[in-house]
């Protein structure tokens, strides 16, 4: 899945160790109108993507994919969102003025055309 959101808050980063050796992970909640008229808040996962979530920036829009996946532990089900990419959103420079165009010139009419001019044309 992908949307695009603006940073809303980066939250602290977690560190710790597993079975599998260390692990680093930081949420980050993203503020995102999907065309209504209320915004919505997602909190995302970069788990171990230390670099992506350095530059994230609050404010700055951003295009993110993610997946979304949920388990149960204990009778209970949990939604995890990790983010695998993300992009600066592209912001439209604003347009160059046009400069002053020169007048266009009148272009001859050729519906008042003198009777005495020949029609040579094949067709």
């Amino acid at each position: 899945m992908e949307f695009e959101g603006t940073v809303y808050k980066i939250m602290p980063v977690t560190k710790g160790t597993s079975a599998r050796g260390e692990w680093q992970r930081q949420d980050v909640v993203f503020e995102y109108n999907d065309g209504g008229q209320f915004s919505r808040k997602i909190c995302v996962t970069f788990f171990n993507r230390p670099d992506d979530a350095a530059k994230l920036r609050e404010g700055a829009a951003y295009s993110v994919s993610v997946n979304i996946e949920s388990r149960e532990y204990n009778g209970r089900w949990y939604t995890d969102i990790r983010a695998w990419r993300l992009q600066p959103k592209q912001t439209e420079a604003p347009a160059a003025p046009m400069p002053d165009m020169p007048p266009i010139p009148e272009e001859p009419s050729f519906a008042s055309a003198p009777a005495a001019e020949v029609d040579d044309l094949p067709f």
